[in-house]
């Protein structure tokens, strides 16, 4: 048999490595074989890119809708409260694995400076870890939950799936800490349906991440539905035209039903740029609570996640840049058009 120090230095190394959230509950947890818990799988940590919707759901094209969690066991949501999701690329290197000796402070189990950045180096993008898909904190694009009160994973919908969870600057450091809303309600009996979600942003190729879990709301004490989840609007350009309410998540870069469209040379997210704000979504109900806006009674979070101190180095300052000069040549160029038609010139 491999010591699995040795399996672990082979996994680190591999440039496949991906992000994914680690938790109880967790469907394709211990891998995509009915019976088999691996420790050291990361089978859920792959992208989806090009993928049909039937394919992307619930990472169908591995079978981990096909491999839910053993009975009972649930992804807990305190209403009102916090969970905590392990960011890793294995699950070996969270503390779902060897008693969490390989889990670090990082997704990859090693140590990295905490202004941790890719300045200097080519794009300015993460380069010896280019799974985190950033520059630094400040430009990591954002992670979400999102709960269907479905309890079988085959009934779950676009429009049934709502985001009630949003984490900015993430994926960062492996613990990552999520707001829940406080007035949603009970799951059924057999429990809820969740996902952890992520669209990374300005380095390497945008594919989207979407794992799924059995999950239930504990100290529930509002019996106020959510709403029907509506596709979510690229506003990063006019707030005035962000989508209020529930919102579904994102579906983008795939074959069909991708449900945002940002302009060129953009990406959507979980982030502001799609109208979600950072921390429990308090207006996905069919009943409003007295404060019902999206960042509104939001807890103190447990961890530095979100506290995004670093500078985005030049280089993806100057990328940003130039995306917004893009955008704001073509509506200039739009404007002219206009009036030179208004001439019928």
């Amino acid at each position: 048999m491999i010591a699995v120090p040795t399996v672990l230095l082979g996994l680190v190394a591999v440039s496949q490595a991906h992000v994914v959230g680690w938790a109880n509950g967790m469907y394709c947890k211990g891998g995509n074989v009915t019976g088999v818990d691996d420790q050291n799988t990361n089978t859920a940590v792959n992208p989806i890119y090009q993928e049909t919707l039937a394919n992307m759901w619930f990472q169908h094209d591995r079978g981990c809708d096909l491999v839910p969690p053993p009975a009972g066991e649930f992804l807990e949501l305190p209403a009102g409260g916090q969970v905590t999701l392990e960011l890793a690329h294995n699950r070996a290197q969270t503390t779902l694995s060897y008693n969490g000796q390989y889990a670090g402070e990082w997704p990859d189990g090693q140590s990295h400076p905490e202004n941790w950045n890719g300045a200097g180096l080519p794009n300015g993008c993460i380069q010896n870890d280019g799974a985190m898909h950033t520059c630094n904190q400040s430009t990591a694009a954002g992670t979400a939950l999102a709960i269907s009160y479905q309890s079988e994973i085959s009934q779950v919908t676009l429009e049934n799936l709502v985001v009630f969870s949003v984490l900015e600057n993430t994926p960062w450091k492996r613990i990552a800490v999520y707001d829940i809303p406080v007035d949603l309600p009970a799951c059924p009996a057999e429990g809820c349906t969740c996902a952890w979600l992520w669209l990374p942003g300005i380095c390497g190729i945008q594919n989207e991440y979407m794992a799924g879990y059995k999950c239930n709301v504990t100290g529930a004490t509002s019996a106020a539905p959510v709403g029907v989840a509506q596709p979510p609007v690229y506003c990063a350009d006019d707030a005035t035209q962000c989508q209020a309410g529930p919102k579904q998540i994102i579906v983008w870069n795939q074959l069909d039903s991708n449900n945002v469209s940002p302009p060129d040379g953009e990406s959507p997210g979980y982030n502001t740029k799609n109208g979600w704000a950072h921390g429990a979504q308090n207006d996905i109900f069919v009943s409003q609570p007295a404060a019902s806006s999206s960042a509104a009674t939001t807890p103190a979070t447990a961890t530095s996640t979100s506290a995004a101190s670093s500078t985005a180095p030049a280089s993806c300052e100057t990328k940003q840049a130039t995306r917004r000069h893009r955008r704001a040549v073509g509506r200039f160029v739009e404007a002219i058009a206009d009036k030179l038609e208004a001439y019928d010139i």
